[in-house]
């Protein structure tokens, strides 16, 4: 039996069903490669799904982890400690927020955006404001209230009752939305690039509307970051391509650089509705996760992360448009910096396969889309790699 069929048979014995998994087991991973158990060479352009912004095991956060594991790992949030100090003092230092919450996921910290959102309105509105709009084709999660927020239905079945207090309205639709505000809503929660959803890209006249209406009606916006947020777009944060500023912020997988870390902004004048006791999370901030993510945040920024993201994205796009006039099976391309998804006619699953089989890891979103979420330092040549493979696979399956 090899080493890939072991773990996976040990894996299908003790650890729970909950993922349709590759069968292939990674063993290691050195920037934008990973190898599998037997020893097989990948070019990941999944990047723990949006996760690894800087490759794997790049030299500063290994660094950062391994000096702070010496040092002090986890000491609660009863007490203060530097790394998570100074991790919030850069974000808020590169958004437009005042103060930072952390947790541990996208979910934790979507959760806590919604308790925030709720108990500001009460405080400031009265007991009734407790509704939050969301979009048709979101994601914000696989927690109770995340998913029912998620406009998704696949994600909520056999999970109901769900959480009352959500609404759902169509995507770039500032009308569906201006319909949907009652009385009782409290917020609206977005994201710039629905990513889950298939890399729906909110158009800048949607947005800046949207944070009119929030204006008009006193409602907080919340912008999902989990996804578009630490350099994926090329920008800092994906909703600084829209001039506004939205109220909430929401942050995970990339923030940590492959160490799991989530963290939630705020406003002062939101932030300070939450008073002790109102919120918590006991691994949340936890000195080794906040070493990881300021490492991750300082090396993008020094090493100028961003503006590789604008340069290899749009070569990246240029290459896949070049596909799509070669294929009729591409339909179209959607995406900003390195969030890039493509709609194809034929199977979604079995493009992945075969770009697995010849060494290249992508993953879906939506129903016909090719998502590509590499490390935000890859190269051209990298992307010449990647083409070149789905090149082949679309060859392979008669696309032309």
């Amino acid at each position: 039996m090899s080493k890939t069929q072991e773990i996976i048979e040990a894996g299908q014995q003790f650890v729970m069903n909950t993922y349709g998994r590759n069968p292939i087991a990674l063993v290691e991973g050195n920037g934008v490669l990973v190898w599998d158990a037997e020893g097989k060479k990948y070019l990941d352009f999944v990047a723990g799904i949006a996760v690894n912004a800087l490759g794997h095991c790049h030299p500063a956060v290994v660094e950062a982890v391994e000096e702070q594991a010496k040092t002090l790992m986890h000491c609660s949030n009863l007490y203060w400690n530097e790394p998570q100090v100074n991790l919030a003092k850069f974000l808020v230092k590169n958004t437009c927020c005042d103060k930072a919450f952390f947790c541990n996921s996208g979910a934790e910290a979507n959760e806590g955006a919604i308790k925030l959102a709720r108990k500001y309105a009460k405080l400031n509105s009265g007991a009734d404001k407790y509704e939050i709009i969301s979009a048709l084709e979101s994601f914000h999660g696989r927690t109770l209230a995340a998913i029912t927020a998620t406009g998704q239905l696949n994600y909520q079945k056999g999970f109901e009752p769900l959480p009352e207090g959500f609404k759902h309205v169509v995507f770039n639709d500032l009308k569906a939305l201006e319909e949907a505000i009652s009385p009782n809503t409290c917020a609206i929660m977005l994201e710039s690039i629905q990513a889950e959803g298939g890399i729906n890209i909110a158009t800048a006249e949607y947005l800046q509307g949207v944070k009119e209406l929030c204006e008009k009606h006193d409602l907080l916006l919340i912008m999902d970051e989990v996804q578009t947020g630490i350099g994926r777009t090329g920008k800092f944060m994906g909703y600084q391509h829209y001039d506004i500023e939205p109220d909430i912020i929401t942050l995970a997988k990339a923030l940590g650089g492959g160490f799991p870390i989530g963290a939630m902004l705020a406003k002062a004048h939101v932030a300070v509705a939450f008073q002790p006791g109102d919120h918590a999370s006991t691994f949340g901030g936890n000195p080794l996760a906040c070493a990881a993510a300021l490492a991750t945040m300082e090396t993008m920024i020094n090493r100028n992360v961003l503006e590789n993201v604008v340069e290899v994205g749009e070569y990246f796009m240029g290459k896949l448009q070049a596909l799509g006039e070669k294929y009729a099976t591409i339909t179209e391309i959607r995406g900003r910096g390195l969030i890039i998804g493509v709609d194809v006619t034929v199977e979604v699953a079995e493009v992945m396969t075969k770009c697995r089989e010849a060494g290249l890891l992508i993953v879906r979103a939506g129903a016909n889309t090719l998502r590509f979420i590499p490390p935000l330092n890859i190269t051209t040549g990298h992307v010449d790699q990647a083409v070149a493979i789905l090149d082949q696979v679309l060859t392979e399956m008669g696309g032309q």
